[in-house]
């Protein structure tokens, strides 16, 4: 059943036309609840049309659109959050036009986690498709989460394997949370919602719209790290997302392919525009060290990492079977090693071993200190 903050906000986003007022009158109220109860006037002060202000005073004129929305909302495992809610992902805070709202299947906490955004053809190759899920496991193991946009082809090739790999993976949708484009994803939307987590901006009951999608890419660039290409054609939405990514301050990646392949074509153009070409997903974890171990601190505080908990005696189970990682594993100990003495003790590559220091840093069972790395004390 929905509450009467829950009931405010839908008022705010049934109300329609343009986000910047609304988003304006719920910051300065400081929720959508003060913001109703402050009345036309104030309404048109922070620029509300007098449509606005007309849907903002009679909710009841959508009423089927209430009823939807109430219905949804009643799952337990789905959530409204408003921009001002201390649960919505910051990143999203600060994307263009940002959300007045999300709606969420799942839990909302996992769109905090630092992930990389998997996108590219809706009709990839095999091999495109291959390369997807690989990298997607290796970010899994990297403790990363994989964000994509529920799309045919790379985007659902990558939320499957994440999940497969037992990763989280947060799907945004360019429809109501309710709905589901294309039809025959129904069964991976609903996993995604039950271990992951699924995003929209959009009321229950929206059905795909054309606009909805560049929109959508808006937010995928926005919560990821990074943006990786897998396949893309020269026009294709995989192209925005990596723009919006790039505007942002992201990073961008792209895998070459063929000459031959008008799949790799978009992604030969984002390396001559300046994106990182990469072959392996490690040198993706490579790129994206140096901002991770920046953020390590306030990730596993907001998180509840283990880093909290006594240490594990042993390595965790999921890299009980690595010998790469038993090899790393018995190289630390709790005396601080430089990088360089763990190579030579390893055998290992740098970006191998930087890229699962890392794995291990966002497990909570390594530390750095002053760039030298021993097992969490």
């Amino acid at each position: 059943m929905t509450n009467q903050a829950d009931e405010a906000l839908l008022r705010l986003l049934m109300a329609g036309g343009a986000l910047a007022p609304r988003r304006a009158l719920l910051q300065a109220a400081g929720s959508a609840e003060i913001a109703i109860a402050q009345g036309a006037a104030n309404w048109r002060a922070h620029g509300c049309t007098p449509e606005q202000c007309a849907a903002l005073e009679r909710p009841d004129a959508r009423a089927r659109a209430w009823a939807v929305a109430r219905r949804w909302l009643e799952d337990d495992n789905q959530h409204l959050l408003a921009f001002t809610d201390p649960a919505f992902p910051p990143p999203l805070q600060n994307v263009p036009n940002p959300p007045l709202a999300l709606f969420i299947a799942g839990e909302p906490s996992l769109a905090w986690r630092p992930s990389v955004a998997l996108v590219g053809s809706r009709s990839p190759t095999p091999g495109g498709r291959a390369l997807a899920a690989r990298f997607a496991g290796c970010f899994v193991e990297a403790g990363l989460a994989v964000t994509s946009g529920l799309a045919a082809g790379i985007d659902a090739a990558a939320h499957q394997a994440t999940l497969d790999a037992g990763g989280c993976t947060v799907a945004v949708i360019g429809t109501g949370p309710d709905r589901t484009y294309p039809d025959n994803h129904a069964r991976l939307q609903a996993r995604i919602a039950a271990e992951g987590a699924v995003l929209s901006e959009y009321l229950p009951g929206t059905p795909a719209r054309p606009g909805h999608f560049p929109a959508r890419n808006r937010l995928v660039a926005g919560l990821a790290l990074a943006t990786v290409v897998v396949e893309a054609a020269q026009r294709s939405g995989a192209l925005i997302t990596a723009r919006l990514a790039a505007e942002a301050g992201r990073e961008v990646c792209a895998l070459p392919g063929s000459v031959l392949n008008p799949r790799a074509a978009g992604c030969h153009r984002l390396i001559r525009e300046g994106a990182a070409l990469v072959e392996r997903p490690e040198e993706v974890l490579e790129l994206l060290a140096p901002a991770l171990r920046q953020q390590l601190p306030g990730l596993q505080s907001r998180l509840a990492t283990p880093t909290e908990q006594a240490p594990p005696a042993l390595l965790p189970a999921r890299w009980a079977d690595d010998p790469d990682y038993q090899c790393l594993w018995r190289a630390l100990d709790h005396n601080p090693s430089g990088m360089d003495s763990l190579i030579t003790r390893c055998g290992l590559t740098a970006p191998q071993v930087s890229s699962m220091l890392l794995a291990m840093e966002l497990a909570g069972i390594v530390v750095c200190v002053h760039g030298r790395y021993c097992r969490t004390p």
